[in-house]
C-alpha cells in the first residue's frame, strides 16, 4: 500500500488563509506587517526563492520592502542597510537571503540584525532563546516540518524521530524543538550525520524519519521500516535531458521505493518547500503583533 502524500502546498495554502484573516484584523487596528528583503548577487536559486517570498507577501497583505544589491556590494554598505531596516518602523521582519557572495561575512551580517526582527530565526540570541525554551522565532524549515506533522494528524509525543543531517539551519534546531516539552515536541530524537556508522540501523527504528542531508538517495527503502513517516527536506538538482532546464528536482529520499513502505511521505517539490516560505510569513506576522503588543 502506497504512502499517503503530505501535500505541503495544500497545508501552506490553509495556513496562509489563516494569516490573511489575521492580517485583515491587524490592519483594522492600524498595523500592517512589513518584511524587509535583502538579496545580494544573481544566484538563480536565491533569486527564485526571494521572488516566491515577495509574491507570497503580496498575496496575503504583508508589506514587502525589497533591496536587490550587486554581488560586489561592500560589507559596510550591507551592514548599513541592515541597520536602517532595524530602525524602520514599517519593518517587522528582516530577511537577508543566504548564502551571500564571497567575501561578504554572513555571521557578521546576521549578528547585526535586531533579534526581534530576525524572522529567519538565525540570530544567536534567537537560537539561544529557542534552545532554553524561551520565546523566540523558530527557524522556518524546522517549524514547517513540525506544522506538517501536526496538521497531518501524525503523533509526535513519544515518537522516535531520526533526523539525518545536523546543519544549523535544519537538523540541529529541529532536534532541539522535537525533544522539548510542548504540543509539538516530547519526541525521542536521534541525529545521524556523515560520520554515523550503519545509518540504517538507526533509521529502521524510527517512527518518523526526517531526511535533511542535502544528497539525493541518502534514504533508501531498506532503511525504512514498514509504516514509518518520512519527511524529505532535501532539494537536489539532478541532470534530466527530458526537462527544458536540463535538470529536475529530487529530495534526499528514494521517493518511489520508499513510498511503497512508508505510511506518510512528503514529495519534492511540493512538500516542505512551500511550507518554509509560509513559516517566514507566520514569523513576520508574529513579529508585528509582538511589536505592537497585540499578541
Amino acid at each position: 500500500m502506497a504512502a499517503t502524500i503530505i501535500d505541503g502546498k495544500k497545508i501552506a495554502e490553509a495556513i496562509r488563509a489563516e494569516l490573511k484573516e489575521e492580517i485583515i484584523r491587524l490592519k483594522a487596528q492600524g498595523v500592517t506587517p512589513g518584511l524587509g528583503v535583502v538579496l545580494v548577487g544573481l544566484d538563480p536559486a536565491s533569486q527564485s526563492y526571494v521572488t516566491a517570498k515577495e509574491r507570497a507577501c503580496a498575496e496575503i497583505g504583508i508589506f514587502s520592502d525589497d533591496h536587490r544589491l550587486s554581488a560586489d556590494t561592500p560589507q559596510a554598505e550591507l551592514l548599513a542597510l541592515v541597520e536602517r531596516l532595524n530602525h524602520d518602523p514599517r519593518i517587522h521582519g528582516i530577511l537577508v537571503q543566504l548564502p551571500l557572495p564571497k567575501p561578504l561575512r554572513e555571521r557578521e551580517v546576521l549578528q547585526a540584525m535586531d533579534p526581534d526582527k530576525d524572522v529567519d530565526g538565525f540570530h544567536p540570541t534567537n537560537v539561544g532563546r529557542m534552545v532554553i525554551g524561551e520565546r523566540a522565532f523558530w527557524p522556518c524549515t524546522p517549524h514547517a516540518v513540525l506544522q506538517m506533522l501536526k496538521r497531518s494528524g501524525i503523533e509526535i509525543d513519544g515518537a522516535h524521530v531520526v533526523i539525518v543531517g545536523r546543519s544549523q539551519v535544519v537538523g540541529a534546531p529541529l532536534a532541539n524543538l522535537l525533544f522539548q516539552k510542548g504540543p509539538l515536541g516530547n519526541a525521542t530524537v536521534t541525529v545521524c550525520h556523515t560520520r554515523t556508522r550503519d545509518m540504517g540501523r538507526f533509521t529502521r527504528q524510527a517512527d518518523i524519519v526526517v531526511a535533511a542531508a542535502g544528497r539525493s538517495n541518502t534514504i533508501t527503502a531498506d532503511m525504512i521500516r514498514d509504516g514509518a513517516v518520512v519527511i524529505d527536506v532535501g532539494v537536489n538538482r539532478i541532470p534530466d535531458a527530458t526537462k527544458k532546464q536540463g535538470f529536475r528536482l529530487v529530495g534526499d529520499v528514494d521517493y518511489e521505493a520508499v513510498r511503497g513502505k512508508a505510511s506518510f511521505i512528503t514529495p519534492v517539490p511540493g512538500g516542505v518547500g512551500p511550507m518554509t516560505i509560509t513559516m517566514l510569513l507566520h514569523n513576520t506576522v508574529l513579529s508585528a503583533k509582538r511589536r505592537h503588543g497585540i499578541e
